[in-house]
């Protein structure tokens, strides 16, 4: 069966979550979607547009859109100049600069689509950075935004309207009532995040949902619950010669009440123009993906996801695709 069925609990009207937010096989290239002190990290204006389907051949299955953008306020030229390498390739990915004072601003729009659950979210991101020495800087970004929550009726599945069901609920009176009741439910969504960088190194704790559900409104019974999410990154970018740099990074991601996921990366980069990677997500799947600047303006990553739980007997696999703009470069 390759069927995504979605089990209710009616009587308390209240659905369980582990994590809530998406999930981005990409997070070490695209740190703002999980860190918004990571806004500005470029002195120029990002403009990226990202896509998800989690569970290929699962009837409903995850699908997330997403797009994002940010730029430096005062983008003057910078005091300090990182070592730069004299063997590039055509299009060089993207610097990170640091050594100076950098005001920063963004959004992003987030599409999130779960089984019979959709999220949207809207977001506007302020970041700081304060120049620590001349090759790393210490940034601290907010965000503030609000998210909505909608159960899809449409799209859910209960044992007894299932075909060929012999039980004796073909007239569920309590999920029709429960359905009948249902609306959207909208939340003020506020994070926060600090972020440690250099050229060749990074480090990020942030949080979401910090407000969780205390400022709400809408209508319908169900609990959309929405938690805090708390992440953890790191990385380090090793040069092997002129050419090759390679870089480990970690992902780590706490939700009270759900196991910690641990994620983590080995990304190889040729000539800062091309970069090919790896990735472990414990006890979820592995990851291969690739990417590189197609232009001067215009970059791309590809990863696929391939599933290590049960699920991978019904789907062959997950796709996410990211392509940006950087304007001012």
């Amino acid at each position: 069966m390759r069927k995504l069925l979605l089990t209710l609990a009616i009587a308390s009207t209240s659905i369980e979550f582990g994590q809530q937010l998406p999930q981005y096989s990409q997070y070490n290239r695209n740190q703002f979607m999980i860190n918004p002190g990571a806004a500005g990290i470029y002195d120029f204006m990002d403009f990226t547009i990202g896509g998800r389907y989690q569970w290929a051949g699962f009837d409903n299955s995850p699908v997330t859109a997403y797009a994002y953008g940010s730029t430096v306020l005062n983008n003057s030229k910078q005091k300090y100049n990182p070592s730069v390498r004299t063997s590039r390739g055509p299009f060089k990915n993207p610097e990170v600069n640091t050594g100076r004072l950098k005001h920063a601003i963004g959004g992003q729009i987030v599409a999130d689509q779960y089984g019979a659950f959709r999220k949207i979210s809207f977001a506007g991101t302020y970041a700081i950075h304060l120049p620590v020495s001349k090759k790393h800087n210490l940034s601290f970004g907010t965000k503030l935004g609000i998210s909505n929550s909608s159960f899809l009726k449409d799209r859910a599945t209960v044992l007894s309207n299932m075909p060929g069901f012999s039980g004796t609920f073909e007239n569920d009176q309590t999920y029709n009532d429960f359905v009948a009741d249902q609306g959207s439910m909208n939340f003020l969504d506020i994070g926060a995040g600090l972020y440690f960088y250099s050229k060749d190194l990074f480090v990020g704790i942030s949080a979401d949902n910090l407000t969780k559900d205390l400022v709400g409104f809408g209508s319908g019974s169900a609990n959309f619950d929405p938690r805090m999410h708390f992440n953890f990154t790191a990385g380090y970018k090793f040069p092997l010669n002129d050419n090759l740099t390679l870089m480990p990074s970690v992902l780590t991601k706490v939700v009270p009440n759900a196991p910690v996921s641990v994620e983590g990366t080995v990304q190889l980069e040729y000539k800062e123009w091309l970069w090919v990677g790896a990735s472990y997500r414990h006890k979820d799947a592995a990851v291969i993906m690739l990417g590189g600047s197609l232009s001067e303006k215009f970059k791309f990553g590809y990863s696929f996801d391939l599933s290590l739980t049960k699920f991978n007997k019904y789907t062959s696999g997950g796709h996410e695709i990211v392509l940006g703009i950087m304007i001012g470069r």
